[in-house]
C-alpha cells in the first residue's frame, strides 16, 4: 500500500479533528487503491434479523438488495475499549521546534496527529476512548468513554500538547511508575496504544518491559509505538564537525566531534533498539518502530489488523 497525504495546504487555522480526518480519509483512499482493497475498515457486522427483535436496528438497504432482514452489529457487539497513552517528557520535543509542524514533525507533534487519527477510527468504530498523557508524572487521565464530547475533550487535551515547552522547561520521562500506575487504573479489558521514545536514563529495559507486562495483567492488547527520527536518532546522520549536545530533559551539556562517537553511539543506540524488539517480543506486545518522518500509515494499518484480530 502506498499513498501519501499532501499536508502542504493545510494551515495552521484547521482544527486537530478536521487535520486527523483528512488524514484517515486519505489513508482509506490508498488502501482502497493498494492490493490491500479488500481489507476492511468498516468493522460492524450483519446477522439475520431474529422474529421479535427490534427492527431499528434492521439494514433496509441491505434488504432491497438481498430481500433478506440482517441487523447490524453495533457497540455492545463489536465495540472496544481503547486507551492512548503520550509520553510527554522533553525528549518528545526533539527535534526542538518554535512552532508545530505537519511537514517536518518532532516526535510530540507526531504522537498527537497520529493519535488524533486514531480517534476518527475509533468514533467511527463506536469504541470508547481515552487518553493518559505523562512525563515524571501522571499528568493526565481520563476515563474510556465513548459520545461526541468525550471526544471532543480529547481533542482539545491534545492541542494543548502542540503548544511548544519552553526550552528551559525540564520535564523527565518517568515511562515505568507511570505504566504501573495507569494499569492499576484501566480495569477492563481494553486495546493500549503508546507512543513513547522509551527513553529513562535511569531504568533498563527489564523494567521497562515489566511495566508493559502490567498493561497485560488485566487481558489487554497493547501496541507501542516507538516514536523517533530514524535519520538523527538511529542513523546518526551529523555531518563531521564538532557539535554541543544539550539532554533535553536534564539538561546536561557536552561537546563531542560527530565523528570520534558515531561508531560507539550506533553501537549502542542499536542494542537498544533490538533488546526492545526482541523482549516486547517475548512479552507479546506489539512493538511498532514509528519514525516521525514516514507518515501515518505506519500507524494506521497496524492499528486496523491488530482490531480486526480483536473482534
Amino acid at each position: 500500500m502506498s499513498y501519501t497525504l499532501d499536508l502542504s495546504h493545510l494551515t495552521q487555522y484547521c482544527t486537530l479533528e478536521l487535520i486527523a480526518k483528512q488524514v484517515v480519509e486519505g489513508f482509506i483512499t490508498g488502501m482502497h487503491k493498494s492490493p490491500m482493497h479488500g481489507f476492511s475498515v468498516e468493522f460492524a457486522e450483519h446477522r439475520p434479523y431474529n422474529t421479535g427483535e427490534p427492527t431499528k436496528h434492521i439494514d433496509w438497504k441491505l434488504f432491497a438488495k438481498t430481500d433478506k432482514l440482517f441487523v447490524k452489529r453495533y457497540e455492545e457487539e463489536t465495540n472496544l475499549r481503547c486507551h492512548i497513552i503520550i509520553d510527554n517528557s522533553s525528549s518528545m520535543y526533539y527535534p526542538v521546534q518554535k512552532e508545530y509542524s505537519l511537514l517536518s514533525p518532532n516526535k510530540i507533534t507526531f504522537a498527537v496527529y497520529a493519535a488524533a487519527a486514531l480517534l476518527q477510527i475509533f468514533k467511527g468504530q463506536r469504541d470508547a476512548a481515552g487518553l493518559s498523557l505523562f512525563s515524571d508524572t501522571l499528568e493526565l487521565h481520563t476515563g474510556d468513554r465513548g459520545g461526541e464530547s468525550h471526544y471532543k475533550m480529547i481533542y482539545r487535551e491534545l492541542e494543548k500538547l502542540l503548544i511548544p515547552i519552553p526550552v528551559e522547561e525540564k520535564k523527565n520521562s518517568m515511562v515505568v511508575d507511570v505504566l504501573h500506575t495507569i494499569a492499576e487504573r484501566i480495569h477492563r479489558r481494553s486495546m493500549v496504544v503508546i507512543f513513547s521514545d522509551m527513553f529513562e536514563s535511569n531504568k533498563n529495559n527489564d523494567e521497562l518491559m515489566l511495566a508493559l507486562q502490567h498493561l497485560k495483567h488485566n487481558k489487554h492488547e497493547v501496541i507501542l509505538f516507538h516514536t523517533y527520527h530514524k535519520q538523527l536518532e538511529y542513523d546518526f546522520a551529523f555531518e563531521n564537525r564538532l557539535y554541543k549536545l544539550i539532554d533535553m530533559e536534564s539538561g546536561e551539556e557536552v561537546k563531542f566531534h560527530a565523528n570520534n562517537i558515531r561508531n560507539y553511539y550506533k553501537q549502542a543506540i542499536g542494542d537498544f533498539f533490538t533488546e526492545l524488539t526482541l523482549k516486547t517480543g517475548q512479552y507479546e506486545i506489539d512493538m511498532i518502530p514509528a519514525d516521525i518522518t514516514k507518515g501515518f500509515d505506519q500507524i494506521l494499518l497496524p492499528y486496523l489488523i491488530k482490531r480486526q484480530k480483536m473482534v
